[in-house]
């Protein structure tokens, strides 16, 4: 049997999610939910209906997870628990400093209501959280490091385009360079945030919008730019579609550490990843996630988890005897 997919929002993560379901071989999309008018909608699966958000309730028994695609600035936090109350869910939930708060609502709603919710799943948080987790795990005796870019931030974006004022922007983050060589020499210095990233963003604005108000809202806002040092450009609609249109990104996740009896041997551990489409990895890695939560579920289990919580193996669609045979 399919493992049937419904998807809440329809924006490049839904599109991204559309696409992996499509590809799984277990899977199968079962519908997508939107605010927009369904009609209005034209997606990639012929026979799968679109559906109003607010007939969701109707679909219960007709999906057994539902991946949320909205922003984590303001759709997530009242999205995953609402929707974590019906359904076994996942979400890509990214605001680290917010994932513990985050977790413990959309675990209250799904404990409550006996389902699984899996949160901040992607890459960071997600695969990096692993790397990190792992790295740790081997090397104690060390220091962490992560480094994200150049790329656009999909989340970062989104919350400056929930600035008043904002037509649409782009937000690129991008490694000081003199820092990253310095952690991959094993040089172990201390960093600030400030020191190992800037922000760039690229702002369409609404006719008549304060400029010097934009800027000042976007600089200060907590937990996206406040900590760092951020260049604001406005240009028009036309720039943006022609050399920001793309949605790469990437990083890299740095352990290092020290063995020994005098700790006389020293490791480096790096783990990069280079996306040549931020959405379309995010969603593979929900995806990913959305098998895990219905084999947690088929266990029995209930409420939040991340993926620090989930065996490898459940995120695969082979079989235990297959990736002994081939991956391990």
């Amino acid at each position: 049997m399919s493992i049937r997919i419904g998807i809440i929002g329809y924006g490049n993560l839904g599109k991204g999610v559309e696409i992996a379901v499509n590809a799984a071989p277990d899977m199968e999309l079962a519908a997508v939910f939107t605010r927009r008018d369904p009609a209005s909608l034209q997606i990639r699966s012929a026979g799968v209906p679109v559906v109003s958000v607010s007939e969701i309730e109707d679909w219960k028994d007709k999906i057994d997870v539902c991946v949320i695609c909205g922003g984590s600035a303001t759709d997530l936090p009242e999205q995953t628990p609402k929707y974590a109350a019906m359904f076994h869910v996942v979400d890509s939930f990214d605001t680290h400093a917010r994932i513990p708060e985050h977790f413990a609502n959309t675990d209250a709603a799904a404990a409550a209501s006996g389902h699984v919710a899996v949160i901040s799943c992607g890459w960071d948080p997600g695969m990096f959280s692993l790397a990190r987790v792992y790295a740790n795990a081997i090397l104690p005796d060390g220091k962490d490091y992560t480094f994200w870019g150049k790329g656009v931030s999909q989340g970062h974006s989104d919350a400056i385009r929930r600035v008043p004022g904002v037509k649409d922007a782009r937000q690129y983050t991008i490694p000081v360079e003199s820092a990253l060589e310095a952690v991959r020499s094993g040089a172990d210095p201390e960093l600030t945030t400030r020191q190992k990233h800037t922000r760039e963003c690229f702002v369409v604005l609404e006719e008549g919008a304060d400029a010097a108000a934009v800027e000042k809202q976007i600089k200060e806002m907590p937990n996206y730019f406040a900590d760092y040092d951020t260049t604001v450009h406005f240009i028009s609609e036309e720039e943006l579609r022609r050399d920001h249109s793309t949605l790469p990104h990437g990083g890299i996740v740095f352990r290092t550490g020290c063995t020994g009896a005098d700790k006389e041997h020293r490791h480096i551990i790096e783990y990069s990843l280079k996306l040549d489409s931020n959405p379309e990895f995010t969603t593979s890695v929900l995806i990913a996630c959305a098998r895990a939560a219905y084999k947690m579920a088929q266990e029995g289990q209930k409420g939040c988890r991340t993926m620090l919580d989930i065996p490898p193996a459940y995120l695969s669609a082979q079989s235990p005897e297959e990736l002994r045979a081939h991956l391990l």
